[in-house]
């Protein structure tokens, strides 16, 4: 299953970096207005796609993390919950356990 989560990670990676070398060319993006105009960086349309990819991506993975950290704590919750409802049976001395041996 490693080996099959490292290949598609190496695919993606290839991927992603086939686009933007693909998809070098420069362009103007308006980042700020400003009193006399916009504040103009130019950067690469790849650059932009993937900036963009992970500015929408971050949120979703830490709802997801959020997500599965508020379910591990509610499962340790119960769990707590069931180890405390169940009781413990009595820890059987050495002379009931000679004693038990004596009667069979």
């Amino acid at each position: 299953m490693q080996i099959l989560r490292t290949a598609l990670w190496i695919l993606a990676a290839v991927l992603i970096s086939s686009f933007v070398a693909i998809n070098w060319q420069k362009t103007s993006i308006n980042l700020w207005p400003l009193e006399n105009g916009y504040l103009h960086v130019d950067w690469p349309v790849g650059l932009i796609a993937l900036a963009a990819f992970v500015a929408g991506m971050v949120p979703v993975w830490l709802l997801a993390k959020a997500k599965i950290w508020r379910l591990n704590r509610r499962i340790a919750g119960l769990e707590n919950t069931l180890r405390a409802a169940t009781p413990t049976p009595p820890i059987a001395t050495a002379t009931q356990l000679d004693a038990a041996a004596e009667k069979n």
